[in-house]
C-alpha cells in the first residue's frame, strides 16, 4: 500500500522545485515562489481525482476529521457515531472538538452496521462517521438514508481507502464531507498530510479559514486579512504537498499494482473452504490496499497469525489483540486518561464505552486476518507469499 515504496524522479522534481525557491509555507511570499504553488496544485488535482467540488489540504488525516466535523458545526456536547474498528485518531479527532464519540458495532464489511447506527441515535447525535477501513466500504446507501431520515451529517473517513469506489464514485465523495490521510504509510503519501473534501461551499469556506488561524484569504496581502471566526493551525507545508502532487498523479499505477498483488493472494487462499472474505457491498470496488479474510473462530485466527509470523509472512494482523485499531484494548479511552480535564458529558460517554460489550464486533474482528498489500513486491515474491500463506492456513486448521 505505501506510496513511499515507489518514490522516484517525479517526487524528487516536485520537492526540488520547492527547495529551489525556498518557500516552504503554502500561503504568502508570492514574489519568491517563481510560480510554484504546490498545495494549490495538489488541491486542484485532488478535486479531479475525487470528483468533488472542493478540497482543503490539512496537516494530517486526524486534522482532516476534526476540520471536517468542525467546519460543519460539530462541537461541545454533540455525539458522533463511529465504529469500534478504526485507528485511535478517529476518536481523538472527535474529542478534540469537545464532542462525544459513540462507538457502535461493525458488520461483515468491517465498517459500521446500519442497524447498530440507528439504535445509537439520540437527541444529541450530530453526525455519523463511517471509517472505510482496510481499503473498502460499508453499506453506504443504508447509512446515507439513515442520516437523511434523522437530519444528520454523513462523514466518510476514507483515509485507508484512497482509490476505492462505490457505484462509480470515489470513496470519500459520497457523504457530506470526506476525509483523507496522506501520511507515510498511505497509498499516496505526502510524508504527513491530509485533506477534507466536500461539495458544500459553506463547509469548504469554513475549512479553508479554520485550518489557518481563521484567515479569510481575501486579497494578496496576508497581513491585511481578517478573521471571520476563530481558527487553528492545521496547514500543510509546500514540501509535503510537493510529494503528494507527484504521488497523486501515480494513483492509477498504484491501484493497478495493488489489484494485481491482491488478486494473486486472494485466488490462492480462496481454495480453502474455511476461508471467507469481507463483504463488499454491491456496486463497490475496493482499493485493494488490504486483503481481509475470515477464519472459523478466534482460536484459529490467532493460530494463523502466529504461523504467519513464524514463516516470515509480514504485514498481516489479527486486530482482536491490536492496541491501536480495535476498541478492546483502548483502555486510555475507556479510562478517560487525559492530560487536561474532560467535560462531564464526555466522561459519561466514555464510561458508557467502558461498560459496553461489543459482541458482534468481537465476532468479526476475532475471526479476521488483515494483510497489507505492498507495491514493491515482485511477481515472484507475491507468488511465493501466496504459497506460504496457503500452507500456513492449512496447517493451522
Amino acid at each position: 500500500m505505501p506510496g513511499f515504496e515507489l518514490f522516484g524522479d517525479q517526487e524528487r522534481k516536485q520537492v526540488n522545485d520547492v527547495l529551489d525557491n525556498g518557500v516552504l509555507m503554502r500561503y504568502g511570499f508570492d514574489g519568491m515562489r517563481n510560480g510554484h504553488w504546490k498545495a494549490k496544485e495538489l488541491e486542484s488535482e485532488l478535486t479531479s481525482t475525487f470528483k468533488t467540488n472542493h478540497v482543503q489540504l490539512v496537516s494530517s488525516g486526524t486534522a482532516a476529521v476534526s476540520v471536517a466535523l468542525g467546519s460543519a458545526g460539530v462541537g461541545a456536547g454533540d455525539e458522533v457515531i463511529m465504529p469500534t474498528f478504526t485507528f485511535v485518531a478517529s476518536f481523538e479527532a472527535i474529542l478534540m472538538l469537545g464532542a462525544i464519540p459513540i462507538l457502535v458495532d461493525i458488520d461483515d464489511t468491517l465498517t459500521l452496521d446500519p442497524k447498530a447506527v440507528e439504535k445509537a441515535i439520540t437527541a444529541k447525535t450530530k453526525a455519523v462517521m463511517i471509517v472505510q477501513m482496510c481499503g473498502s466500504m460499508g453499506d453506504l446507501d443504508a447509512l446515507q438514508n439513515i442520516c437523511t431520515k434523522h437530519n444528520l451529517l454523513f462523514v466518510e473517513d476514507a483515509c485507508q481507502a484512497i482509490g476505492g469506489t462505490y457505484k462509480g464514485k470515489p470513496l470519500g465523495s459520497i457523504g457530506d464531507l470526506g476525509c483523507f490521510s496522506f501520511d507515510f504509510v498511505k497509498t499516496i503519501t505526502c510524508g504527513e498530510g491530509g485533506a477534507v473534501i466536500t461539495n458544500n461551499k459553506e463547509y469548504y469556506t469554513n475549512a479553508d479559514h479554520y485550518t489557518d488561524h481563521g484567515h479569510d484569504h481575501m486579497g494578496t496581502d496576508r497581513g491585511a486579512e481578517t478573521h471571520p471566526f476563530l481558527g487553528y493551525n492545521f496547514r500543510i507545508s509546500e514540501l509535503n504537498a510537493a510529494v503528494g502532487l507527484a504521488q497523486v498523479k501515480r494513483l492509477p499505477e498504484f491501484i493497478a499494482i495493488q489489484k494485481k498483488n491482491y488478486t494473486i493472494l486472494r485466488d490462492a487462499i480462496s481454495s480453502i473452504p474455511e476461508v471467507t472474505f469481507r463483504r463488499v457491498p454491491e456496486g463497490g470496488e475496493e482499493s485493494y490496499a488490504f486483503l481481509n479474510f475470515f477464519l472459523p473462530d478466534l482460536e484459529t485466527s490467532r493460530k494463523v497469525a502466529t504461523s504467519f509470523k513464524e514463516n516470515d509472512i509480514d504485514v498481516c494482523w489479527n486486530y482482536f489483540d491490536n492496541n491501536w485499531h480495535y476498541v478492546r484494548k483502548w483502555n486510555h479511552l475507556k479510562d478517560a486518561k487525559s492530560l487536561f480535564p474532560l467535560s462531564s458529558e464526555i466522561r459519561q460517554g466514555l464510561e458508557a464505552i467502558k461498560n459496553t460489550e461489543f459482541i458482534q464486533s468481537d465476532h468479526f474482528i476475532g475471526r479476521n486476518i488483515s494483510c497489507l498489500i505492498k507495491l514493491s513486491w515482485t511477481e515472484a515474491e507475491v507468488n511465493e507469499r501466496a504459497s506460504k500463506m496457503l500452507d500456513a492456513i492449512k496447517s493451522s486448521l
